[in-house]
C-alpha cells in the first residue's frame, strides 16, 4: 500500500483552474476508506465495507441534469424535459465558480477509464471534494495498471463538488444542485449533491452520445452474461424488474450489470469496472452474489446500522434507494475481460403489475423495437403517495434519463443489429400472475429462471416449434409449453380464471402503451408501428 502522503501533489490541477490545492492522487480504496472515517464522513460496517450518507440527495435529480447546447449538440440532442439545454457561457462561469471553490482545498484525483474494449476506451480524470466520492469512482470505473499512469492522458474530466451550492438566478440552474455535460470541453460538472450515481451516470450519458454518433456502436442500459459455449445474453429492464438478479446466473459468467456497448465488430463490452446495486431487502439467501460482495472495498449508501455495524437492509427510513458499489472482482463468476460475442438472446424484463403480459413471449424485430422504445414496467400500490392501484411506467430504451439522442435512433440501431446477428428477443414478465397486484401473486423466480434458461439453451423453441400462440391483444408469440414450468403459468388469461376481467385490463394497458407511443410515432417506421398492441374492441 502506498502511503497517501507520498501520493500528494504528484499532479497539478492548475490547468483545470483549481489552484493551490492539496492533491491526493490515485489513493487506494483502503486509504480512501480510512480518510473518510477520519474525517467523520463515514463509518465501517461489520462486513468491513464503508458506509456513508449521501446527504440531501439519495438518488439522481433528473430535472437538474443539463447538456450544454453548442455546435456539437445543437442539432443532435433530443432536447426537452430529459435533455435540458444549458448555455455555454453560463457553463463557463459556473465551472469557474466551482474550481474557485475547490482551490486551496484538499481534493482527490483519480485517473481511470470506461469501456472494457480497448478500441472504445475513454480515459477519465475524476476530481472530487470528498474521499468517498473518489472511492466510488475507483469501484465503478475501470482501473489502469500502474505502468499506464505515467503517460495517462485523460479525454474527459469529472469535477464533483457536493459542498458547492449554485445560485439559480445567477448560475442558470433550477436549484442549488446540478449535473451538466459539456461535449466541447469534455467535462461532467456535478455540484450540490453527494449522490454518487451522478458520477457514473454522467459518463454513461456521455457515452450514449459519443458511441452512436462517432463510433457506430449501440450503447445499452442492460446487464449481460455469457455461457460456457460463449453465447452472450443481454437483459434490459428498469429498476425492480430483476435485471441484476437474472443476469447473476451461477451457470454463466457475468459481463456486467448495468451499462454496455454493442460494437460494429459484433462484440458486447462492459462500460464499467464495478457494480452499483440496490440493497433494499437484500439477503444472503436471495442475492448471495451481491450480499457476499459487501466487504472491504465496497461502499454502502444510506443504510441503517445498529451499534455493532450490522445493516438492516429492510430499513428504508433514509431512502428506498439504498445502494452498494463494489469492484466487479467482488463477484466470483465473471467474464475476464468484460467482453462477449454477438448476443444470441435479448430479454426485455418488465414487472407487469396488471398481470396481463405473458411470463415469456417471443418478439418480432418490429415488436422488439416498439417495446424497446416503450420501456415498460409498472408501479404498484404503496410505492408512492397517492398510488392505490397499478400505474404504467414507461422509460424509453429502458433508460430515458441517460439518452441524449432521440429514442428511435437507438431503436433503429438495435433492430439492425438484432437482424444482422439473428438474435432472439424475448419479453419476460417478472411481475404478477393470476390477476393484478393485490389479487394475483408475483411470478415465482424459479419459473422465470427456468423460462430464461429454456430460451437460451433452445429447449423452449424445440418444445414449441411453430406452435406458439399469438396473444390477441399484444400480438406477441407466447409458448404453450416450457420445460420445468407448469403449462397453466404460461397463459396469463388462464391464470386469471376471469376472461372478462382479463381482457378489460389487458386492453387498458394496451391503451396506455399506444398513448405513451404517440410522441414517438412521427419518428418511427412502419415496421416499428406494426409492433404496437392490437387493442381489442
Amino acid at each position: 500500500m502506498i502511503d497517501h502522503t507520498q501520493a500528494s501533489n504528484t499532479i497539478s490541477l492548475e490547468k483545470y483552474g483549481i489552484k493551490n490545492a492539496k492533491v491526493q492522487y490515485q489513493l487506494s480504496s483502503e486509504q480512501l476508506h480510512k480518510l473518510t472515517i477520519e474525517k467523520g464522513q463515514g463509518v465501517e460496517a461489520s462486513s468491513g465495507a464503508l458506509a456513508v450518507n449521501t446527504g440531501e440527495f439519495t438518488g439522481r435529480s433528473p430535472k437538474d441534469r443539463f447538456i450544454v447546447k453548442d455546435s456539437i449538440t445543437e442539432d443532435r440532442v433530443w432536447w426537452g424535459n430529459i435533455n435540458i439545454p444549458f448555455e455555454s457561457d453560463a457553463f463557463e462561469k459556473l465551472y469557474n465558480k466551482v474550481t474557485d471553490y475547490l482551490s486551496e482545498k484538499e481534493v482527490f484525483v483519480r485517473d481511470s477509464y470506461a469501456c472494457a474494449d480497448d478500441k472504445y476506451r475513454l480515459n477519465i480524470r475524476v476530481i472530487t471534494e470528498f474521499p468517498w466520492s473518489n472511492m466510488f469512482a475507483q469501484n465503478m470505473f475501470l482501473r489502469p495498471e500502474v505502468s499506464e499512469l505515467e503517460n495517462f492522458k485523460p479525454e474527459w474530466t469529472i469535477v464533483n463538488a457536493p459542498g458547492f451550492m449554485s445560485v439559480p438566478d445567477e448560475d442558470g440552474t433550477r436549484q442549488h444542485n446540478f449535473a451538466i455535460l459539456d461535449f466541447t470541453r469534455k467535462i461532467a460538472l456535478i455540484g450540490g449533491t453527494g449522490y454518487t450515481g451522478e458520477i457514473k451516470k454522467g459518463i454513461f450519458s456521455a457515452l450514449n452520445f459519443i458511441l452512436p454518433v462517432f463510433k457506430n456502436t449501440l450503447p445499452m442500459h442492460c446487464s449481460a452474461n455469457v455461457g460456457k459455449d460463449g453465447d452472450t445474453a443481454i437483459f434490459f429492464g428498469l429498476s425492480g424488474t430483476g435485471k441484476t438478479t437474472l443476469s447473476a446466473d451461477p451457470n454463466r459468467r457475468l459481463i456486467g450489470d448495468d451499462e454496455h456497448g454493442w460494437t460494429k465488430e459484433n462484440t458486447v463490452f462492459n462500460f464499467e469496472g464495478g457494480c452499483y446495486a440496490k440493497v433494499i431487502n437484500l439477503s444472503a439467501e436471495n442475492e448471495p452474489d451481491i450480499f457476499n460482495a459487501i466487504k472491504p472495498g465496497a461502499i454502502l449508501e444510506n443504510v441503517i446500522m445498529d451499534k455493532d455495524g450490522h445493516v438492516d437492509f429492510e430499513d428504508i427510513s433514509i431512502t428506498q434507494n439504498t445502494r452498494v458499489s463494489y469492484p466487479i472482482e467482488h463477484i466470483d463468476n465473471i467474464q475476464v475481460p468484460s467482453i462477449g460475442e454477438d448476443p444470441k438472446n435479448i430479454f426485455f424484463l418488465t414487472a407487469d403489475a396488471f398481470g396481463v403480459l405473458p411470463p415469456i413471449s417471443k418478439l418480432t424485430p418490429g415488436q422488439a423495437a416498439y417495446h424497446f422504445i416503450s420501456g415498460y414496467t409498472a408501479k404498484v400500490a404503496g410505492t408512492e403517495a397517492g398510488i392505490d392501484e397499478p400505474v404504467p411506467s414507461f422509460s424509453a430504451c429502458f433508460g430515458a434519463p441517460f439518452m441524449p439522442l432521440h429514442p428511435t435512433k437507438y431503436a433503429e440501431m438495435l433492430s439492425k443489429k438484432m437482424q444482422e446477428a439473428g438474435v432472439n428477443v424475448w419479453l419476460v414478465n417478472t411481475g404478477w400472475t393470476g390477476g393484478p397486484y393485490g389479487v394475483g401473486s408475483r411470478m415465482k423466480l424459479k419459473y422465470t429462471r427456468a423460462m430464461i434458461t429454456a430460451a437460451m439453451d433452445g429447449s423452449l423453441e424445440a418444445a414449441n416449434k411453430d406452435n406458439y400462440h399469438e396473444h390477441s391483444v399484444f400480438g406477441v408469440q407466447q409458448p404453450k409449453v416450457c420445460p420445468n414450468v407448469p403449462t397453466e403459468v404460461l397463459s396469463p388469461r388462464k391464470s386469471w380464471n376471469n376472461d372478462e376481467g382479463y381482457y378489460k385490463t389487458a386492453n387498458k394497458l394496451a391503451d396506455s402503451f399506444k398513448e405513451n407511443f404517440k410522441k414517438f410515432e412521427e419518428f418511427a417506421n412502419a415496421e416499428i408501428m406494426a409492433g404496437a398492441p392490437k387493442v381489442r374492441s
